[in-house]
C-alpha cells in the first residue's frame, strides 16, 4: 500500500545562493494518490523529487513519509530516472534483482522478480544481456527493479522522455496500471502536459524564481484514460493555460496615483 507524504514548508538554497531554488513548498500527498510536478526548466521540480527520495536535504523544512522524516534513501521509496542505469554486463533478471540483493533478500528473487518480469512483458528476456534490449525494454527492467523491493512510494524523474511516442504511451499506461493495482503513492516529474494528465490524479504546476506551487489541477478521470475523450482534451487545455500563466505571469498592478498634489503642511498630512 502507498504512504502519505507530507512536505513541510521546504525552502532550499544551493551553495552560496542568496535567492532560494525552492521557497515555502507545503503540501500533503495522500496514500495511493498519483501526483505530477510540471513546470519550466529551473523551477526546482527535480530538486523537490530528490528531497522526497532522500537524495537531498532541504535547507529549511522537511519531508515526512508515514510521519517519519526523510533523511536518506530507503527501499520503501524508490526512484526511476531518465536513464535506466542498468549494469550492461548483467542479464535482465540480474539487474531486476539488485534491490533485493542489496537488502540481503535473495530468497525473494524467484517469487518477486520472475513475477514482475512476466508482468512487464520480459519473462522471455530474463537471461538476455540488457545491452541487447531496446530503450523501452531497458526502462521496463528498471521498473521491475524499482517494484521488486515492494515500495510504498514510486518516484519518477522523466523516465520516458527519451523514448519514442508509441513506447512512451505504452509505458505510461503500464506504470499507471501497476501503481494503481498495488495502491502505491506516485510522484512524477515531467515536462509533458499530456503525460501529466494521463498519469496523475492531481497536477501541481510550479513557477520559477523561486520555485513554488503556482496552481493545481485535479484530474477526476478513471484509468486507463482515453486520450481522445473530450474530458481528457479539456483537462489538457486547462493545464496548458496554467502552465502558460507561470511562463508569462501578469505584470504587477501599479499602485493608484492620486490627482491631488501632496500637501507640504505637516498638520494636513497628519489629518
Amino acid at each position: 500500500m502507498g504512504a502519505r507524504i507530507t512536505i513541510d514548508y521546504i525552502t532550499h538554497y544551493y551553495g552560496t545562493q542568496t535567492a532560494p531554488t525552492l521557497d515555502g513548498i507545503e503540501m500533503t500527498i495522500e496514500p495511493g494518490e498519483a501526483v505530477a510536478l510540471i513546470g519550466q526548466s529551473g523551477c526546482g521540480k527535480s530538486t523537490l523529487l530528490h528531497m522526497l527520495a532522500g537524495l537531498l536535504i532541504p535547507s529549511e523544512g522537511c519531508v515526512r513519509i508515514h510521519g517519519h522524516q526523510v533523511t536518506r534513501p530507503s527501499p520503501r521509496w524508490n526512484m526511476m530516472f531518465q536513464k535506466p542505469s542498468l549494469y550492461p554486463w548483467m542479464t535482465v533478471r540480474e539487474n531486476a534483482s539488485l534491490g533485493l540483493i542489496f537488502q540481503g533478500q535473495r530468497k525473494l528473487i524467484p517469487e518477486r522478480v520472475d513475477r514482475l518480469l512476466e508482468t512487464v512483458g520480459l519473462a522471455d528476456k530474463a537471461h538476455t544481456n540488457v545491452q541487447a534490449l531496446s530503450g523501452g525494454q531497458q526502462q521496463r527492467v528498471a521498473l521491475a527493479r524499482s517494484l521488486a523491493t515492494d515500495p510504498e512510494v514510486l518516484l519518477l524523474d522523466e523516465p520516458f522522455s527519451a523514448l519514442d511516442a508509441f513506447t512512451r504511451a505504452n509505458l505510461q499506461d503500464e506504470v499507471n496500471r501497476l501503481v494503481r493495482e498495488r495502491g502505491l503513492t506516485l510522484v512524477l516529474v515531467t515536462h509533458d502536459i499530456e503525460e501529466a494528465v494521463v498519469m496523475a490524479d492531481r497536477v501541481l504546476v510550479m513557477a520559477a524564481n523561486p520555485g513554488r506551487i503556482a496552481s493545481t489541477l485535479t484530474v477526476p478521470m478513471p484509468c486507463p484514460r482515453d486520450r481522445t475523450s473530450h474530458a481528457f482534451v479539456d483537462h489538457k487545455a486547462e493545464l496548458m493555460r496554467y502552465f502558460g500563466d507561470t511562463r508569462h505571469p501578469a505584470p504587477p498592478t501599479p499602485a493608484p496615483v492620486s490627482d491631488e498634489t501632496p500637501s507640504r503642511d505637516p498638520a494636513a498630512r497628519a489629518a
